[in-house]
This record gives structure tokens, C-alpha cells and sequence, in this order.
């Protein structure tokens, strides 16, 4: 299968700008390059890992001390890899971090859905089903990046009407890592309109306050995911099954 990257999220470059310096600039340095990485394609065959401090300084137009700063946290959040006298890298996670994490998070919002079931209203429950629909639309399909944000989206809002705090929290934390290989997936095979397809069963299930019904079944569909992963990209992906580094 032949996959074409999103030109706009290949590099990190494409997604930075300038920094005005009227705030914190340690943390809003961190912001802008932790979302930079977030947005990149990092899991296309061409995508140019690297990262030159030099020229994020510059483009940023700051110097390179929070660059550094920023670096090092992301590193301890296992964002990039900091090689001495190599240089700095994003760092994909390999094929079994990604799929560990897709098994963790199918625990966790399995648990959320049942949770909704018990503890959201019903007009909380009906703007999920709005929030489905929405990006059920079939001009929505024509943009993967946009269906992607929004399929996100809906997730988090399972998450979020759990009224768990920190099953949320959590789940979040593995969010972070996970954009970019949900972003992937949604381009291979007919995965959007089988997403489509699960969600509307999940509403369904969660409308009817049916609790074993929706956390089985978001489970399943996030174990989807997972299978397709294993399958697809270990064939096209080697990079992903290396040796860290």
C-alpha cells in the first residue's frame, strides 16, 4: 500500500512561527514545538526527523536557551531523542509502544462509555450524538485530517462525560502520543467509513444507558485500530519495529 504524506504536517518547519515574547517564554516554547511534533506526519517513510536547534531559534525568533529547555522536556516526555554530538530527533514510538498504547487506551475508554452510561445527562448524551453526526458528513470524509480531529474529538468527549477526572487525565497523556499514528490509520483502507459506522453503534448503546453494551463495543472498535496497526504497518514499516535508540 503506498501512503502519500500530508505535505503540511512532513516537517516541523511548516508549523512554526515566530514567537512574541509577552508571556512565559519557557513554557510557550514548549507549547509550540510539543504541538509542532504532535501535528507532523511523523510516521511517513520521508519525513525528516531531525530538529536544528539553530534554525527553530531562528524561526522562532528567540534564542537557542529555551529551545534547550524545551528539548530537554520533551525528551523526559518521550517526544524527541537528544543523540550527543548527533543531534535531536522526534521519536516515533516502535510498532509494539504504539500498539501497547492502543490496547491501554481501549481499557480506559471502555471503562469512560460505561461510566456515561451512569453519570451524564441525557442532553450530554445527545450532543455526543450530535458530535457524531457532525463528523459522519460525507464532506467531511474529502479532508482525513479534518475527519481525523473530529473522530479525536468524539473520543475525547466519551472521556470526557465519564466525569473521571483522571481515567481522563490519563487517557490524555496516551492522546498525545497518538495523533499522528490515528491520523495514518485514517488514510489506510476503508477505515473512515467503518469508524463512521462503530461510532453510530456506540451512541446507540450509551442513548439506551446500555453500560456493558457501550464499553464492549468501544473497546472492540479501538481493538480495531490495534489489529489494523499490527497488520498493515508491520509490513510497511520497519522503522517502527527497530531497536530504540
Amino acid at each position: 500500500m503506498s501512503i502519500t504524506p500530508d505535505k503540511s504536517t512532513s516537517s516541523i518547519s511548516s508549523r512554526l512561527q515566530p514567537v512574541v515574547a509577552n508571556f512565559s517564554l519557557k513554557a510557550h516554547t514548549y507549547d509550540l514545538l510539543r504541538t509542532a511534533i504532535m501535528d507532523m506526519d511523523i510516521y511517513s517513510t520521508n519525513v525528516d526527523l531531525r530538529l536544528d536547534e539553530r534554525k527553530l531559534a531562528e524561526q522562532l525568533g528567540i534564542s537557542r536557551t529555551p529551545i534547550r529547555e524545551a528539548l530537554a522536556r520533551l525528551e523526559q516526555e518521550g517526544f524527541v531523542d537528544i543523540q550527543p554530538r548527533k543531534g535531536v530527533y522526534v521519536k516515533p514510538k516502535t510498532l509494539d509502544e504504539v500498539l501497547e498504547m492502543v490496547v491501554v487506551w481501549a481499557a480506559l475508554e471502555s471503562m469512560a462509555a460505561r461510566l456515561v452510561t451512569q453519570v451524564a445527562s441525557d442532553e450530554e448524551i445527545a450532543g455526543l450524538r450530535e458530535l457524531g453526526v457532525m463528523h459522519s458528513d460525507d464532506s467531511s470524509r474529502a479532508d482525513i485530517q479534518e475527519y481525523s480531529e473530529a473522530n479525536i474529538a468524539f473520543h475525547q468527549r466519551i472521556l470526557e462525560l465519564s466525569g473521571c477526572a483522571l481515567l481522563k487525565e490519563t487517557a490524555d497523556g496516551l492522546l498525545q502520543h497518538m495523533y499522528a499514528v490515528r491520523r495514518r490509520a485514517m488514510r489506510e483502507g476503508d477505515r473512515i467509513n467503518r469508524s463512521v459506522v462503530d461510532h453510530m453503534a456506540i451512541i446507540e448503546a450509551i442513548e439506551t444507558r446500555q453500560g456493558d453494551l457501550a464499553a464492549r463495543l468501544v473497546r472492540e472498535h479501538t481493538m480495531k485500530l490495534h489489529d489494523h496497526i499490527h497488520k498493515t504497518w508491520l509490513a510497511f514499516d520497519t522503522r517502527l519495529n527497530r531497536e530504540k535508540r
